[in-house]
């Protein structure tokens, strides 16, 4: 069973950037030891349980959010009231960024998968780093790139895969996002997730990934109990997933 963590506020006060996950939030390794001692000196962090908002669709934003441990889901409302679900974060990832980026509100909310802690950097800091560090700021645009040319897929996929292949890819994108790296070889990677995240993920509905998910589990790629999917073959996941691709 996974174990609740409680964090006191001396142990939040004490996470620094400079000792923060090395090279796994790529932006700020290109800062100065100075750089990263006013960005630490500036930011707050916050441990959020599971399920809660970071930040919601069309607020303000006046600063950058980077993971410091968790899981996060970055959703996106549509009209008919649906989410779905344009990123998921893991620890070392940077949120809000395209918003703090053009000074616009929001487009997105960002909600929490499982315990997680994140800190804020306030708009001046980061304001500062991105005019005095060419680096940083190079960093920063292939940040954006990559998630534009990640929401470009994502449509892709929900334009032309049919469900089954979607779901098949959804999963396969949680296993590559947040199975923990190893030398050795892995464990099956186990994941827990509702549903209804689920379906938000693969762009369909709950009962359509209920019934798909009793589907692959009598294929054996998967098991599942209770909100955990344990993923088998991720190798047939892959083959259903390519047969749209």
């Amino acid at each position: 069973m996974k174990r609740h963590l409680i964090y006191s506020a001396k142990s939040l006060l004490s996470i620094t950037c400079s000792s923060c996950h090395g090279d796994k939030c790529a932006p700020f390794i290109f800062c100065q030891p100075e750089e990263l001692g006013q960005v630490s000196a500036a930011k707050t962090c916050q441990q959020y349980g599971k399920g809660q908002v970071i930040f919601q669709e069309g607020s303000p934003t006046s600063g950058l959010y980077c993971v410091h441990s968790g899981k996060i889901r970055v959703i996106k409302a549509g009209g008919d009231g649906k989410e779905q679900v344009v990123h998921l974060a893991k620890e070392g990832d940077i949120l809000g960024l395209s918003a703090l980026m053009t000074d616009a509100t929001h487009s997105t909310s960002a909600v929490t998968l499982e315990e997680s802690i994140v800190c804020f950097v306030p708009r001046s800091s980061f304001l500062h780093l991105l005019v005095s560090n060419s680096q940083f700021c190079a960093a920063l645009m292939r940040l954006l790139a990559d998630s534009l040319k990640q929401a470009e897929t994502g449509m892709l996929h929900l334009a032309y895969k049919p469900v089954r292949e979607r779901l098949a890819s959804a999963l396969l994108l949680l296993l590559h996002t947040y199975q923990p790296t190893s030398t050795h070889e892995p464990d099956p990677f186990s994941i827990i997730i509702s549903r209804e995240e689920l379906a938000s993920l693969a762009g369909t509905v709950k009962e359509t990934t209920i019934r798909l998910l009793s589907e692959f589990k009598e294929d054996g790629i998967i098991i599942s109990k209770g909100s955990q999917i344990t993923i088998l073959k991720p190798e047939k996941l892959s083959e259903i997933a390519a047969l749209y691709a």
